[in-house]
């Protein structure tokens, strides 16, 4: 299946994308703004054949609610009313965090980091949750 993640910010929204096996998850693109956000999404879901979301969902560290959890909800029913494809939540815990540490070594300018963070945190929500997903599969194997 083909899943797009989304990492969803009020001035950035990072999107990241698997192949159809599910084991490669790769950065997409960085969508500034929140100008027509949803038409663009539902566009890259077309034209990327996406069969599924992945959208992340911003818990605190105690698993409580982030503040953002409702903005993400609200954004995720502009979703659910354009588009015809499941959405799943994945805790996005950290993946900023990581995104960082795998751009740290790139000798890009901060402004030029910033463009590209949250593609790389929304491929880190994906490959979180392809890998939950396969981990259940082998649960269920045994």
């Amino acid at each position: 299946m083909r899943y797009l993640a989304i990492d969803y910010g009020g001035k950035r929204t990072g999107l990241a994308i698997c192949d159809s096996a599910e084991t490669i998850a790769s950065p997409l693109l960085v969508i500034e703004g929140q100008k027509e956000l949803v038409k663009k999404i539902v566009d890259v879901v077309k034209s990327e054949e996406v069969e599924a979301i992945v959208l992340g969902l911003p818990l605190n560290m105690d698993d409580s609610k982030g503040p953002q959890v409702e903005s993400v909800n609200r954004f995720a029913e502009q979703l659910k009313a354009n588009l015809d494809v499941p959405i799943h939540f994945q805790d996005e815990r950290l993946t900023s965090f990581s995104a960082e540490g795998k751009l740290a070594p790139a000798e890009f300018t901060r402004k030029k980091k910033k463009k590209r963070l949250d593609a790389i945190a929304a491929a880190e929500i994906l490959e979180a949750f392809l890998q939950q997903k396969n981990d259940q599969s082998l649960e269920n194997c045994e």
